[in-house]
């Protein structure tokens, strides 16, 4: 046997575990930068909604941004002020031959807290009609702070002759609302559509 043999068979030994060497390094550094991305991706969202916020960004998407409750939802997201009671009035006027009114005059609330009113309407006509409410308030700094979360007055509505039907309101009261306002009024204006359209009232919404 020649005495080379024994050498080349060291030299590829040699070879055999440098490369098994670099390639247990290699997959040590990939496992290190899988494990890098993977804990990059995980604090991204959270990390961009500090920066967003710090720096006064809407985080909101385009899709929450055209949702109608989009902007409503935002800014309800507060705890109840139980420091202040805020009296809400309602005012339901009807231009029409139909009956409309809410069930209860009024209602005494917390700013922040989610508050249902239903509404009653009846068609007193011998024809079936759509209307539509116009909301308005007083007094107007606080049309700003009164959100609705619900409101049969989003869309018009059909009722045949005789027809009753019950809508709720869902509101809430900003917190913010200016401290020397204790009590709103909302008022309805409830009109058929199709018809001779009144004015919206002032500072409707």
């Amino acid at each position: 046997m020649s005495t080379e043999d024994p050498r080349r068979d060291q030299e590829a030994g040699r070879k055999r575990n440098w490369l098994r060497k670099a390639n247990l390094d290699m997959v040590g550094k990939l496992v290190v930068i899988v494990g890098l991305m993977f804990g990059f991706g995980y604090a991204m969202v959270p990390l961009y909604k500090h920066i967003c916020a710090a720096l006064g960004i809407n985080v909101l998407s385009l899709a929450e941004q055209q949702s109608p409750g989009a902007l409503a939802s935002s800014k309800v997201n507060t705890q109840v002020d139980l420091s202040r009671s805020i009296t809400v009035e309602f005012d339901a006027n009807a231009r029409g031959p139909w009956d409309f009114k809410s069930e209860v005059r009024s209602v005494r609330v917390h700013p922040g807290e989610v508050t249902t009113v239903m509404y009653e309407f009846r068609n007193r006509q011998d024809r079936t009609m759509s209307a539509q409410a116009i909301p308005s308030y007083a007094p107007k700094q606080a049309t700003n702070h009164f959100n609705k979360l619900e409101c049969f007055c989003f869309s018009e509505h059909t009722l045949k002759p005789g027809e009753s039907k019950r809508w709720p309101v869902v509101f809430v009261i900003d917190p913010k609302l200016p401290k020397d306002v204790s009590t709103i009024t909302l008022s309805y204006t409830f009109f058929e559509v199709g018809g001779k359209v009144p004015m919206a009232p002032k500072g409707s919404v």
